[in-house]
């Protein structure tokens, strides 16, 4: 009688927990179908979920090199059914477009073609309300009153959104993939 008892308990033990992981492998299946994928630029996907909440300074520190330009917000991204992506850079051999972040000292520097010619600028790192856009989103700000809304960080790449390279936004580039160098 013992042992039935312990065989009909331990049935119904091993049952919940293959319900409780069902139930995880379904909700991580949502949530990547969530953050879909809408093309993707030399084998780096795009992103289209924006982070929900605040993101750690040190997950930006590094080189990102730019690998994709989309002529457009964020906005327009999400509602476009085939974005593209047509940056090619100016930069020869080796050399081309980054941003680097020292997250510790809380400083950015945009760089053209692997040059060391720009400044070092200060930064701040905020998660509230985005002057620009009027969102609750994570976003830098420099030179007191620019922004660049920070849409998604992996260890990977990164979406940002703003006046990243001033010689492109005068073509309307606004969302830039970058992807980590270092």
């Amino acid at each position: 009688m013992k042992k039935i008892l312990f065989i009909i308990s331990t049935a119904f033990l091993l049952n919940s927990c293959v319900v409780s992981t069902a139930a995880k492998v379904v909700k991580g299946a949502v949530n990547v179908s969530y953050k879909a994928v809408k093309g993707t630029v030399n084998g780096i996907s795009w992103a289209v979920s924006k982070e929900k909440g605040k993101i750690d300074e040190d997950r930006i520190d590094g080189t990102w090199k730019v690998v994709g330009v989309y002529r457009g917000s964020f906005e327009d991204f999400t509602k476009d059914q085939n974005p593209e992506s047509n940056f090619t850079s100016e930069c020869t051999n080796d050399s081309f477009d980054q941003i680097i972040f020292n997250a510790r000292k809380s400083k950015f520097k945009p760089v053209h073609c692997s040059s060391d010619k720009e400044e070092w600028q200060k930064y701040s790192m905020e998660f509230g309300k985005n002057p620009i856009t009027k969102e609750k989103e994570n976003y830098i700000e420099y030179n007191s009153n620019n922004y660049i809304s920070v849409i998604d960080v992996n260890n990977k790449t990164m979406v940002l959104e703003g006046n990243l390279m001033p010689k492109l936004a005068f073509s309307g580039a606004k969302l830039y993939l970058l992807e980590k160098v270092k």
